[in-house]
């Protein structure tokens, strides 16, 4: 049966709803990273575990979910939005409790400048995963491109406590109240 999902999942037929397992639990490894990460001296040194991270996040729960968070990350990198976009809503209905795949669907349509449709997304995968980085940073230029500076500087600041070495730290607004 479960080949039998996996030939379905890559030939492209819709997905079972209820047919995914929970997502592998990285909480430990995730919580070490991040202390890591906060504690690297540079830049440099935490270039490799923010690697690590994102490594434990596209771990998906199954071997079907798995082809569909590879195939669209595939289409994405060829900038085929559109199937990229059809792979990560499969993604999204069979596994819905794991966080990549929303984040990875907001990444398509704040690619595709569809920040409206971006949010929501993001906002999914902080819920099920408060820490998840990636989503942070993207929420905040999400909110930034919707002109909402405000919002998007403070989700901005939530990422940087988790990770000060992001790239994106270079759009921080100081506020001179707190940034003294």
């Amino acid at each position: 049966m479960k080949r039998i999902v996996f030939a379905l999942v890559l030939l492209g037929s819709p997905a079972l709803a209820d047919g995914c397992p929970e997502a592998p639990d990285h909480d430990a490894a995730i919580s070490d990273l991040l202390q890591r990460i906060q504690a690297a001296p540079d830049e440099a040194a935490a270039r490799p575990l923010n690697g690590e991270l994102w490594e434990l996040w596209l771990d998906a729960p199954d071997e079907p979910s798995q082809a569909m968070l590879d195939q669209g990350m595939r289409a994405r990198s060829s900038f085929d939005y559109l199937s990229a976009l059809d792979r990560f809503d499969a993604l999204v209905s069979y596994c819905p409790f794991y966080a990549e795949g929303y984040n990875q669907r907001a990444f398509i349509n704040f690619l595709r400048e569809d920040y409206a449709a971006a949010l929501p997304d993001l906002d999914r995968t902080l819920e099920i995963d408060p820490r998840h980085v990636g989503a942070l940073s993207g929420r905040a230029l999400t909110l930034m491109a919707l002109g909402r500076p405000e919002e998007g500087q403070a989700a901005l600041r939530a990422a940087l406590a988790l990770n000060p070495w992001l790239a994106e730290r270079a759009l921080l607004v100081p506020v001179p109240e707190r940034d003294l």
